[in-house]
């Protein structure tokens, strides 16, 4: 559907209201949003193996205070479909730096979904937050949690290398730790299991089944800031659970974006950036829990140097994944994506070719059908694609290496995409080393 034609016909999103119970060992957690009439959500959070003390230590407007953030950041998923010039908050009270906070957070982070839709984010009135008069009385501005926490590191795991060498550096560091999962696949849990972790947090987040059926029905659809709702989901737990720390794995390569449009630089990764990681500090302290210290680990590290601290730990290699297309299914690489040409292509220059093997399955250097992907990557074609992969430059010094190693071969025949690259690209790129 249009998108002028879907907001004409529903101008306001509504956040009626959160509700929470104790389900047997769980805490669930709901929320209610509404667009027009007939257009209603009820998105469902879990938290599992909670203990009711755990949440009794916590004063209930405190409490209330981090589930009805929960509920904001789930805004963004559902307000999608129809872009809706208003957002109705009923559920609680924002201050006017609140609501600057979450209009930033909804054109940053929603910059990809704005772009594939073709969607003019910067005209005039084109979103606007409100909070009911009657709502103004409320003090949930202040209500932030201020209690003392255990000085332990909760680490969010995705599967993937970049969580791993956070966790095992602290590990090595004789920290005390926990996973963080959310919705956990298969390689999530066998990394857990790796690690030693005994008793992981793990969140079930459900999203309103109603919400796929728009999508099929035309709805608008698109990409949304998964990880501010991961940053949203791990204060909370942290603070039930008792963890001081929460140690991301957001690395350097996250802050180049990907495409420009109008006027404005997209990033797929815009919740992974250092900028997002500054601003939501900010306000984690001044709404959230005071006493949490929220960062990336990897923040100081290139995608390079995180893959190559990565070898370090090769009881990981055969469990590890980094494929969001593949996890959908249950796999762990699909071998046709961005994600896996890049994962492969970092990984070759510090691995044997045998255990790149085992892990893929496959040489991806061979696939000529993913030379378009390997043209995105190098900056040759097009832009860097929409997904969590480094930079330009890494993708260029990543293949240059590949090739160096494949060329330190004894008559050994250059794979198609190495062949490309010495080729077209090493001419171009490295002519002044050449």
């Amino acid at each position: 559907m249009k998108f002028s034609r879907l907001r004409k016909k529903y101008p306001r999103f509504t956040y009626e209201k959160y509700s929470y119970k104790i389900s047997g060992k769980n805490l669930e957690i709901f929320f209610d949003f509404l667009i027009g009439i007939k257009i209603k959500f009820r998105p469902k959070i879990i938290i599992e193996n909670i203990d009711k003390s755990q949440i009794d230590k916590i004063e209930e407007r405190i409490l209330n205070n981090l589930i009805f953030n929960l509920g904001l950041m789930e805004i963004p998923t559902y307000w999608k479909v129809t872009c809706s010039p208003e957002i109705i908050i009923k559920a609680g009270f924002l201050n006017s730096e609140q609501v600057n906070f979450w209009k930033d957070l909804i054109i940053q982070g929603m910059g990809q979904f704005f772009y594939e839709n073709r969607i003019n984010f910067k005209k005039l009135a084109f979103l606007d937050i409100r909070c009911p008069k009657s709502n103004q009385l409320s003090r949930s501005d202040l209500d932030r949690f201020n209690g003392k926490l255990k000085n332990r590191f909760l680490v969010p795991i995705g599967g993937g290398k970049d969580s791993i060498v956070t966790l095992e550096i602290l590990k090595k560091a004789k920290k005390e730790i926990c996973s963080f999962l959310v919705n956990p696949t298969k390689a999530a849990k066998k990394v857990v299991k790796i690690a030693g972790i005994k008793k992981p947090v793990i969140v079930q987040r459900k999203i309103d089944p109603f919400l796929l059926k728009l999508n099929k029905k035309g709805y608008l659809n698109g990409h949304t800031p998964f990880t501010a709702v991961l940053s949203f989901l791990s204060v909370f737990c942290a603070v039930l659970f008792d963890y001081k720390n929460i140690a991301f794995s957001n690395e350097k390569s996250a802050d180049e974006g990907n495409v420009k449009y109008l006027g404005k630089i997209i990033n797929h990764q815009y919740s992974k950036t250092s900028e997002f990681e500054r601003k939501f500090k900010n306000h984690c302290k001044k709404y959230l829990a005071k006493n949490i210290n929220y960062f990336s680990f990897s923040q100081p590290y290139t995608e390079l140097e995180i893959s190559k601290m990565f070898t370090k730990y090769p009881e990981y290699f055969l469990v590890f994944s980094s494929c969001n297309r593949a996890s959908k299914i249950g796999e762990r690489w699909c071998g046709n994506c961005p994600k896996c040409l890049f994962i492969y292509t970092a990984l070759y220059s510090f691995l044997e070719k045998k255990q790149l093997l085992k892990i893929f399955g496959q040489d991806l250097f061979k696939k000529k059908e993913l030379l378009p992907i390997m043209q995105e990557l190098i900056g040759e074609r097009g832009f860097k694609p929409f997904e969590c992969v480094g930079t330009k430059k890494e993708n260029l010094i990543a293949f240059y290496l590949s090739w160096k190693k494949y060329r330190g071969r004894v008559a050994v025949k250059l794979p198609f995409l190495l062949e490309y690259f010495e080729k077209k690209i090493l001419p171009k790129e490295f002519g002044e080393i050449f």
